[in-house]
C-alpha cells in the first residue's frame, strides 16, 4: 500500500508541518495582541482589510518562483524569506517602530498559507486517494503537535520573555521547516506539470487554470463562504478578550494557551477521526454535517455572549478547519492537474481564505462607518446565516468529487 519512499516523504513533511505550525503560534498570539496594544480590537478588520493586496503580490512572486526554480526550491526559499522578513519586523519593534506591529499582522496571514498549501500540494500530487484518505489524518495530527508545542510555550513565556520576543521563535522555526521539506521531496520526487503547463504558459499565478473549470469556481465559493464565518467569530473572540483581559503579556499566554488547546484538539480529530470518516463515511455527508456544528456552536454564542462561549465558537471552527474539513476537502484537487493542485490552489486556498477574511473585514468596516457601533449579536448571527450558504456548496462539491472520481477510476 505504502512503499517507502513514501513513507518517508510523508514523515518529512509532516516534520516540516510540525515546525511551520510550531512557529505560527507564537507569531499568531504575538502579532495579534501587539496590534491590539498599537491600534486596539475595533481596527482588526482594517489590518484584514491589508492582507488580500499584500497576499497576491506575495502569491505572484511564488508563481514565478514556481515557473523559474519548480516546487522543491520554490519551497525553500518562501520558507527562508519569511524568517528574515520577520527578524526585520522583530528588529524594528524592539527599536520602536510600532508600524512593525501591522506590518507582522499582515504578513502572518500571508505566508503561513503560502507554505501550508505547498505542503498539501505535494501531498496530493504524491499520493493516491485511497493513501490519502489513510494519511491525511496522522500528517495534520503531527503537524498539530507542534501548533499545541507552541500554544503551550507561548503561554509560559510570553509574560517571562516578553511579547515581541517570541517572534525569534517563529524566524527560527522556518529553517527546519524548509529542510524537512527538500527531503520530501527528494523521497517523494517532485511533480512534474504537462507540457502545456510547463513554465507557467497557462500562467503563473493560475487565475486562468481556476476560471477554466466550474469545478474549481466551486471550490473557491465554498472558501469564501467557510472564511466569512471565520472571520466573524474571529473578531467577536478577539474582541471578548480585549474586554476582559486588557493586560498585553496576560493576553498573549492566553491566546497562546487558546491556541496550544486548540492545536490538541484538532490533533486528536486528525489522527482519530479523520482516517475513520474519510473511509467510512460519504463524503457529502461529511460536509453537509460541518456547517451544522458551526450554525449550533454561532446560535448558542449569539444567546449566551462571554469569553467562553466566543473562545468555544472559535475553537470549534478553528479544530473542525485543521482536521476533518481540510483533510475532507483536499481530496476534491486529487483528480485535478499540476497547474490545479499547484498554482489554482493557491489561489483559492491562500488567497481565497484570506481574500474571505479581508473583504468581511472591508465591509465591517464601511457598516462601521454608518453606525459607528457594531452589536457583537452581529457577529455570530452572520455566521449562521453564512453556515447555511455554505451547506448547499459543500454538499453539490462532494457529489461533483464523487463523480470526477468515478470517470478517473474508469
Amino acid at each position: 500500500m505504502f512503499p517507502r519512499r513514501l513513507i518517508f516523504a510523508a514523515m518529512a513533511i509532516s516534520g516540516a508541518g510540525c515546525f511551520v505550525l510550531f512557529g505560527y503560534e507564537f507569531i499568531r498570539s504575538v502579532s495579534t495582541s501587539l496590534f491590539i496594544e498599537a491600534y486596539g480590537a475595533e481596527n482588526l478588520p482594517r489590518g484584514m482589510v491589508a492582507v488580500p493586496p499584500s497576499l497576491f503580490v506575495l502569491l505572484y512572486g511564488y508563481g514565478r518562483l514556481l515557473s523559474w526554480q519548480g516546487a522543491t526550491r520554490a519551497l525553500a526559499v518562501t520558507s527562508l524569506f519569511s524568517a528574515i522578513l520577520i527578524l526585520g519586523c522583530y528588529a524594528a519593534l524592539t527599536r520602536g517602530m510600532h508600524f512593525a506591529a501591522a506590518i507582522i499582522y499582515v504578513f502572518r496571514e500571508a505566508y503561513i498559507v503560502i507554505i501550508i498549501e505547498q505542503f498539501w500540494s505535494f501531498v496530493n500530487s504524491v499520493l493516491t486517494t485511497e493513501q490519502a484518505k489513510r494519511i491525511n489524518g496522522p500528517f495534520c495530527a503531527v503537524a498539530s503537535l507542534g501548533s499545541f508545542l507552541g500554544g503551550m510555550l507561548v503561554s509560559k513565556l510570553a509574560t517571562v520573555l516578553g511579547t515581541e520576543a517570541l517572534l525569534l521563535f517563529t524566524a527560527g522555526s522556518l529553517v527546519p521547516t524548509a529542510v524537512f521539506g527538500i527531503i520530501a521531496y527528494r523521497f517523494g520526487g517532485e511533480p512534474e506539470p504537462s507540457a502545456e503547463e510547463m513554465g507557467g504558459r497557462l500562467g503563473h499565478v493560475g487565475v486562468r487554470t481556476l476560471f477554466r473549470s466550474r469545478y474549481l469556481v466551486f471550490i473557491g465559493l465554498l472558501i469564501l463562504s467557510t472564511q466569512v464565518v471565520s472571520t466573524v467569530l474571529d473578531l467577536r473572540f478577539n474582541a471578548l478578550a480585549e474586554l476582559e483581559r486588557p493586560d498585553t503579556d496576560m493576553r498573549t499566554a492566553f491566546y497562546g494557551s487558546v491556541y496550544g488547546y486548540l492545536g490538541l484538539s484538532a490533533g486528536v480529530l486528525q489522527l482519530v477521526a479523520v482516517p475513520l470518516v474519510l473511509r467510512f463515511v460519504a463524503m457529502r455527508y461529511i460536509h453537509l454535517s460541518i456547517p451544522i456544528v458551526h450554525f449550533v456552536s454561532s446560535l448558542i454564542l449569539t444567546v449566551s455572549p462571554s469569553l467562553r462561549t466566543g473562545t468555544g465558537a472559535y475553537m470549534i471552527f478553528k479544530a473542525l478547519d485543521y482536521s476533518i474539513f481540510r483533510a475532507a476537502k483536499e481530496l476534491f484537487y486529487m483528480p485535478l492537474s499540476y497547474d490545479s493542485r499547484y498554482r489554482a490552489k493557491q489561489v483559492i486556498d491562500s488567497f481565497g481564505y484570506r481574500f474571505s477574511k479581508g473583504g468581511s473585514a472591508g465591509v465591517i468596516e464601511l457598516v462601521r462607518l454608518g453606525v459607528e457601533t457594531i452589536v457583537g449579536a452581529a457577529y455570530s448571527i452572520t455566521a449562521m446565516a453564512m453556515a447555511v450558504i455554505w451547506a448547499p456548496i459543500a454538499f453539490g462539491l462532494a457529489r461533483a468529487y464523487q463523480r470526477l472520481e468515478k470517470t478517473e477510476d474508469n
